[in-house]
């Protein structure tokens, strides 16, 4: 018995944060996946299969809130797991309204450490 990886698809358009959270994530034994920007986050994302999406809410192309309604618009076949909108802009509206229309909690980007992050996604991992 062998039990499978965790699979997090990471939206994000910054090249540091990209890797960064990338490496934290697998070295905690996390399946990575990683989308450039939201057109290509929405793509995967309708694959379906991830037990966590994390999700950039400014990025070119396709914001995390386009994501959101692009995704409650066409629902993946094979669900995903809980969306985590990922910003610095905690009282924007926008990251209001991605709440409302489905994605599950945020993180703020700017305060939290690869530790936190860890604890974050096995909180909601969990929740779910």
């Amino acid at each position: 018995f062998i039990l499978m990886a965790r699979k997090i698809l990471l939206i994000e358009d910054n090249q540091y944060i990209k890797e960064l959270y990338a490496e934290v994530l697998q070295n905690a034994g996390f399946e990575v996946e990683i989308a450039e920007d939201g057109v290509s986050g929405v793509e995967k994302v309708k694959k379906g299969g991830y037990d966590l999406v994390l999700l950039d809410m400014v990025m070119p192309k396709a914001g995390g809130l386009e994501v959101i309604k692009a995704i409650s618009q066409n629902p993946p076949t094979v669900k995903n797991g809980p969306i985590i909108l990922m910003t610095n802009l905690t009282k924007d509206a926008t990251v209001q309204e991605a709440l409302n229309k489905g994605a599950s909690s945020y993180i703020v980007k700017s305060d939290i450490t690869p530790g936190q992050l860890i604890e974050n996604v096995n909180k909601f991992l969990k929740e779910d």
